[in-house]
């Protein structure tokens, strides 16, 4: 059975469907899906792309045959367990843990900060968690009030050095904003560990999905009941359009354009693809990151390292990253002024009881996969 795909042509009928879906990533998905496996709703997708999977989007480079991402790595990782236990539903996953590395004055270091990573940047010899305890606490700023943005976040628990070598150029590249100019909350970008874990993630939970992610939502979208229309604005097709409920899973200020607020700021990516001739890995991990400044990109993938296909490529496919303000949203900016523009968006959220908003984009909030499959789980149990 295959899924129902349908382009958007000047004929576009009236229709009416039970649910609209307003996005065909992981958010929308898993509502689409929910609907379709407990109940006998009519279910439609309108997605602007001309694919499904959002920003999880994966394919195979001709080239290469590699595996790639469209929109850069995402690698699934949960505490959760019952998301856990939902996405197996929809295909086989292989355990991965992703191990990050930075390259700071021309060496590779683990990342989050672990003892490792001092230990070569500073040419000592810490040798247990005590040891590097003791370390932190000596090279820690420590105020008697709680940090008031990102930079007194970073320099109270890694201190100045570390905070000029990673964290304060890497935050300038990827926000445009000096870590002064960004919110606290941001405690969660850098972990910092005690041991010589170089795990980026830590969670019970850790895998890739064997066949990828558009594969793996394809599953989801497995029904006769989802009408999937692809290259569809959703704008230029609601007033022809009925909708019981309707789920928007797209950024929150465009569907409150109409109020004339001003846009809420995201940053979005720009991807450099190269292809490396004869030479089995270009780079010692799939993730490596670039803090300094003198380099105008942040990071580069090298898929390859996922290895569950068991690429046989004699060469390999890197993507070059650099942070922008034009294209996809992908990363709320975190600060005051965003916060409160938010909080007037999410005002007008209440003036329609049939609308129901969910991820990244439409709840202005920076959410991993897991998140998103969690928020979209608890937002259909909360309104079907």
């Amino acid at each position: 059975m295959k899924i129902s795909f349908h382009m958007l042509n000047t004929d576009f009928p009236s229709e009416r469907f039970d649910i609209c879906v307003v996005g065909a990533g992981l958010s929308g998905a898993v509502i689409a899906e929910r609907y379709a496996s407990t109940t006998n709703k009519t279910i439609a997708m309108l997605e602007k792309r001309n694919h499904i999977g959002g920003n999880c989007y994966d394919y195979t480079d001709i080239e290469t045959g590699i595996r790639v991402s469209k929109y850069g790595a995402h690698l699934f990782h949960t505490k959760y367990d019952r998301v856990w236990s939902y996405i197996q539903q929809f295909g086989k996953w292989v355990p991965y843990e992703l191990k990050v590395q930075a390259l700071i004055q021309g060496k590779h270091v683990p990342v989050p900060v672990n003892i490792d990573t001092v230990n070569t940047l500073f040419n000592i010899r810490i040798s247990n968690a005590d040891e590097m305890k003791d370390w932190l606490q000596n090279v820690q700023i420590h105020y008697n009030r709680s940090p008031i943005n990102f930079e007194e976040v970073i320099l109270s628990r890694v201190g100045k050095v570390l905070h000029e070598y990673i964290f304060k150029p890497y935050t300038f590249k990827k926000w445009n904003k000096t870590p002064a100019e960004l919110d606290p909350s941001m405690l969660g970008w850098i972990p910092v560990r005690t041991n010589w874990d170089n795990r980026y993630f830590t969670d019970p939970y850790q895998a890739v999905p064997k066949e990828g992610y558009t594969k793996m939502i394809e599953n989801m979208l497995h029904s006769t009941l989802i009408t999937l229309k692809l290259n569809t604005d959703y704008f230029k097709v609601s007033e022809r359009m009925e909708c019981g409920k309707t789920f928007f899973t797209g950024p929150i200020d465009r569907y409150h354009a109409k109020f004339g607020l001003d846009a809420l700021e995201y940053r979005s990516l720009l991807f450099e693809r190269k292809v490396i001739k004869n030479i089995k890995h270009f780079q010692p991990t799939l993730i490596v990151t670039h803090p300094s400044l003198a380099e105008n990109f942040t990071r580069i993938v090298e898929y390859k390292w996922l290895d569950h296909e068991k690429y046989n490529s004699n060469d390999t496919v890197i993507f070059i990253e650099r942070s922008t303000d034009i294209g996809e949203t992908y990363y709320p900016v975190p600060n005051k002024k965003n916060e409160d523009l938010y909080k007037k968006y999410q005002a007008y959220t209440q003036l329609e009881s049939n609308i129901h908003f969910l991820g990244r984009s439409a709840k202005y909030e920076y959410f991993d996969m897991d998140e998103a499959i969690k928020n979209a789980l608890d937002t259909f149990y909360s309104v079907s």
